[in-house]
């Protein structure tokens, strides 16, 4: 395989998010503990729903070298820090090491064979360890880039799922469903670990099942679009993390909505997946905040 033409990774870079309770004097906690350390702040966003009292995010993006070394250090200084009122969550990010993510795809090609160019070319901070198909049609593609295919048949969707966490367990950061065309189960999902992305078309609920561009072609939709989000067991209610469309007009056909839907689908779900990586998105309740 060929190098990446460029890349997102960062060496030598952090983030740090925070996200708790709002109150006076986090930004000067979370600062000067960086600074004592020979951080570099290069990067910091922040947003708070109410400033009294309601929920406060920030992320923190610092050059600081030799950091995976310091980072128990600065954990600990962190930690005693926010003692004494702050109520907050935190997690550090090295920026400079991909994350390894599994794809799990049906038949559909395009936003699986995407996500394996933009990996190829350095535009994700990634490296996709496996695929994982219901099908087996897809796996000559993916094993000329040089990556693991596996073929596991959903028919005994416990025994496939089992076979699935044995995939993945302690091999993978987050798992991508690029057109994944089978539900995961509850019990999967609290035993994987890690979180799961799923990307769809944005006519759920309206044209579920089959052919769903030819059903909005017929109902003379106007705007096609695409929703990747968080999975959870209540299914495609997950948290959202980034949407678009196109407008279609009657001129189209049902092959052009296709068209036009799959190159949405491959962006919106290219950019969700950026972002997971690099440590942009926070959960609250049922929404994201992404920075």
């Amino acid at each position: 395989m060929r190098p990446p033409q460029q890349s997102v990774l960062r060496p030598d870079h952090a983030s740090l998010v925070v996200h708790g309770r709002d109150q006076p004097g986090i930004v000067a906690v979370v600062t000067s503990v960086l600074a004592r350390h020979g951080a570099n702040i290069v990067a910091l966003d922040q947003h708070s729903d109410d400033p009294e009292g309601g929920a406060f995010f920030q992320r923190t993006v610092f050059h600081l070298p030799a950091y995976p070394a310091l980072r128990p250090v600065l954990e600990q200084d962190l930690a005693a820090a926010l003692t004494g009122g702050f109520d907050l969550q935190w997690r550090f990010t090295d920026l400079s090491a991909p994350r390894r993510v599994a794809v799990f795809a049906s038949r559909s090609d395009h936003c699986l064979l995407d996500l394996i160019w933009r990996q190829r070319r350095g535009e994700l901070p990634v490296t996709i360890s496996m695929v994982v198909s219901n099908h087996p049609d897809l796996a000559q593609e993916v094993r000329g880039f040089g990556i693991p295919f596996f073929h596991v048949p959903t028919e005994d969707k416990a025994a496939a799922e089992a076979e699935h966490l044995r995939l993945l367990d302690g091999n993978v950061d987050l798992v991508v469903l690029a057109r994944y065309m089978q539900i995961l189960s509850s019990p999967f999902l609290e035993a994987v670990g890690v979180p799961v992305i799923n990307i769809h078309h944005s006519f759920l609920p309206a044209f579920v099942g089959a052919e769903p561009y030819r059903k909005a072609k017929e109902r003379g939709v106007k705007i096609i679009g695409a929703t990747a989000h968080y999975v959870t067991e209540n299914l495609d209610e997950g948290p959202i993390i980034e949407q678009d469309v196109v407008r279609v007009s009657h001129r189209d056909t049902a092959q052009d909505f296709a068209r036009r839907g799959a190159d949405v689908e491959r962006q919106v779900l290219a950019r969700a997946v950026l972002w997971h990586c690099q440590d942009r998105v926070v959960r609250h309740a049922r929404q994201t905040i992404v920075f």
